[in-house]
Parts: C-alpha cells; structure tokens; sequence
C-alpha cells in the first residue's frame, strides 16, 4: 500500500516544490520510492499551470536534485488519498486545518521543521519569493535539515502498515 506525502505552501512555486524535490530524492536514497509518492501543492492557485521559480530551480539543480514541476492548488477532496500533508508554515497549517472535511484529515497536517529536532521555537519556512538568492538557499537548508526527521517518520508509518 503506498503512503502518499503532500507538501503545501502558498503557490506551489518556492518552498513546496523544494521540499518536494528533496523528500523525493531521500525516500529514493532510502529504497522507499515504489512504496512512499511524493507531490506538492499550494493553498492558493495563483501560478496553476506554471513552472517552479526560476530561482527555485537553480538551487536545486545547484545541489543535485531534480525537479520536474507544474504548479497546482490544493483541493480538499485530496484528504482522502494522502497520508500526510507538509505545510511550510503557520499560515499553512491553519489553512490546510480549516480546509480538511474531517478532524481525522486535520491531524494530517503538519508542520515541515516540526521534524527537524534543533528548530527550535520557529517553525516556519520563510517565503524566499520577494528576497534574493540567499532566502531560497537558506529555504533549502531547512528544507534538508527537517527532512531526515520526517523521512525517520515515515518510515515508521510505513514498516508499521507491513507488520
């Protein structure tokens, strides 16, 4: 049975696809690619139909991870298929709460850097989209940093569901 992950931020063109990219390539390095899909979305459909950030993809690419993406927004008749929806930041998990149909698909909702244990008290994933380069590096280096946590966590979900 697949586990379904959903990353969500607010278009569908910076933080999400990063951290979709990124989760991708760890559950592919971990052997979890035919059992864990990986996808993103946004809560707004702004830039539905287009490609990731220009800059989003350079630093990607910069970094070894490849990213094939058409933005899209989040619809709350996808509860049902996944298993865990990433948002990026407070805004986002308020939002995904509010749009889930069920208490049991609001608890579905979690927040990225709440996996990575030396956040701290800031969970959020800034929006790199109207600063330079140096924000959607830095999107990128907790985006990797939660990742590992929230790789440990999905893992558990799945060997729970085979035993």
């Amino acid at each position: 049975m697949t586990y379904r992950v959903c990353f969500v931020c607010t278009g569908n063109i910076c933080r999400s696809p990063m951290a979709e990219a990124v989760f991708r390539a760890r559950v592919t390095e971990a052997g979890l690619d035919g059992v864990v899909e990986v996808d993103s979305a946004g809560t707004g459909g702004w830039h539905e139909g287009e490609g990731a950030d220009p800059r989003t993809v350079s630093v990607l690419e910069e970094h070894g991870y490849p990213l094939a993406h058409t933005a899209r927004q989040f619809r709350s008749a996808w509860f049902d298929r996944l298993d865990l929806v990433i948002a990026l930041d407070a805004g986002h998990l308020k939002a995904l709460r509010r749009l889930a149909p069920t208490a049991e698909d609001a608890a579905k909702v979690r927040l990225l850097r709440s996996y990575d244990h030396g956040a701290g008290h800031d969970l959020d994933v800034p929006d790199p989209y109207y600063g330079g380069r140096d924000g959607f590096e830095e999107c990128l280096e907790m985006v990797e940093a939660a990742s590992e946590g929230l790789l440990a966590a999905v893992r558990d979900e799945v060997e729970g569901r085979a035993a």
